[in-house]
């Protein structure tokens, strides 16, 4: 009878090891921090604050150091920003017409205005997690792979565009965004038919919506690259770089 209680206790041992092993880091930090986990376990509520915060921060300064620089955008597919789509169809005439270098210098010149921006997020989502409430934190662990990214944006996306905006602006005026879309949308056609595709937009209005757009999608491949961070934090050890990481999401 000793000997068969003992298998039966190494059995339940096994089977709870590997039960706890198929669990998702979200689930087992969910266990923990609503008392379910083991009671040995020194995971509290703000490590798990903290762990959130330091994954976005960590999320931030990758972003900012990726896509901040010479090339940032361009040369990442995952976030390149291309010719609006409703021009798109010019500028495959454009191309047609061999004005492709004109076109790959509208977008160099719209990639350029966004990596020029970047560097002002820092300080935005910098505020935007030093104002995460303990209650916020803990919702975050408990979502998916990249609920605190998507946090993050729902709280500071306009305060973003409108710290990007005005510095897309005066990019595009310095790369000339404008004249080089002027240059292929002539070479295309004229600018009779760029101003359709824009919906009859004047030279002004037409500069004004490139830089709504170009601001746009630099929001949009900041945040991707957030995402892909936390994601490889809450999946991937090895990009645990912190002991506070380490622990929060083991």
């Amino acid at each position: 009878m000793r000997r068969s209680a003992l298998v039966l206790t190494a059995c339940i041992a096994v089977a709870t090891a590997a039960t706890a092993g198929a669990q998702s880091i979200e689930q087992q930090l969910k266990d923990r921090l609503l008392g379910s986990g083991s009671s040995t376990s020194n995971l509290n509520e703000r490590d798990a604050s903290g762990g959130i915060k330091e994954a976005l921060a960590q999320g931030v300064d990758r972003a900012v150091r990726q896509l901040g620089k010479p090339d940032g955008f361009f040369r990442d597919q995952a976030v390149k920003i291309l010719v609006p789509e409703k021009l798109r169809r010019l500028a495959d005439l454009a191309r047609q017409l061999g004005a492709g270098k004109k076109v790959d210098a509208f977008e160099l010149s719209m990639n350029r205005a966004a990596e020029k921006a970047v560097p002002m997020a820092a300080n935005i989502l910098a505020d935007s997690v030093r104002q995460m409430t303990l209650q916020d934190a803990i919702g975050l662990v408990r979502g998916g792979d990249t609920s605190a990214t998507d946090f993050f944006r729902r709280t500071s996306e306009q305060k973003l565009y409108d710290a990007f905006l005005p510095i897309v602006a005066k990019q595009t005026a310095e790369v000339g965004v404008t004249k080089k879309y002027k240059d292929f949308s002539k070479k295309a056609g004229g600018n009779a038919l760029a101003g359709a595709l824009l919906g009859g937009s004047s030279s002004g209005t037409a500069s004004a919506d490139l830089d709504d757009y170009v601001t746009r999608e630099t929001i949009d491949g900041l945040f991707h690259v957030i995402a892909e961070q936390e994601k490889q934090i809450r999946n991937n050890p090895a990009s645990r770089t912190t002991d506070l990481l380490r622990r929060v999401f083991r």
